[in-house]
């Protein structure tokens, strides 16, 4: 049961990809445009805990041959959450303003968000540059105490600002274990979901945003 007394008085962090957005864009754009299959080996030592993620993408992406605007027109296919826009209108409704952390990459993040017009949501991600057809990642956010994260999440949930706040975490994957334990309350699907389980976490799970926004909504009625 979700016990919130004071919706106004929270701050509320999402993960982007299968959580904001529809698919897992970081997983697509690697699969649409290696050049070969050497990005799965990585992708099973990230999964089993043998490398962290900044390892596992540095090396995925050194096999991405892509155009800036092929990937853009990629971009644009992209689709949201039908219930996004719903949930950052209620939570602006009680002066909370949401911030989005990703393990991905602020570029692909900014771009599908300005094709949906969604404007005015801080975003912390890893950044990427481009040289000719290749992407260059590099890792602005990166904790060396957290072998497991690029961006380790958890250290937005941790500044001085937060410490008088109900912290709220949504999202779905392995990145988001890190913010997840930190959060007073977390939403979690998938794999975040079972992983969570297992630690025995207090954890409200959710399918689609619609659920999380109805749940945020009842909990101030």
């Amino acid at each position: 049961m979700l016990r919130i007394q004071n919706l106004s008085n929270c701050a509320v962090f999402l993960d982007f990809d299968n959580t904001i957005t529809t698919v897992d864009v970081l997983d697509e754009i690697i699969q649409k445009f290696s050049v070969d299959g050497k990005w799965i080996r990585y992708e099973n030592l990230w999964r089993d805990g043998k490398i962290g993620s900044k390892e596992c993408i540095e090396e995925q992406l050194k096999g991405i041959r892509v155009e800036k605007e092929t990937l853009n027109k990629y971009l644009s296919t992209v689709k949201l959450d039908p219930s996004f826009d719903n949930l950052l209108t209620l939570l602006r409704r009680y002066n909370v303003h949401p911030v989005i952390l990703s393990d991905s990459f602020t570029y692909f993040i900014q771009t599908i968000l300005k094709n949906h017009n969604i404007r005015n949501v801080p975003v912390y991600a890893n950044t990427v540059r481009f040289e000719g057809q290749r992407l260059i990642p590099s890792f602005p956010y990166r904790n060396s105490e957290c072998k497991r994260c690029a961006h380790c999440k958890r250290v937005h949930l941790l500044k001085p600002s937060m410490a008088d706040k109900t912290t709220i975490y949504i999202g779905d994957g392995l990145s988001d274990i890190c913010p997840a334990l930190e959060a007073d309350f977390a939403f979690a699907k998938d794999k975040l979901i079972d992983y969570l389980k297992k630690e025995k976490k207090t954890c409200l799970e959710f399918k689609y945003l619609k659920d999380v926004y109805d749940l945020l909504k009842k909990a101030q009625t």
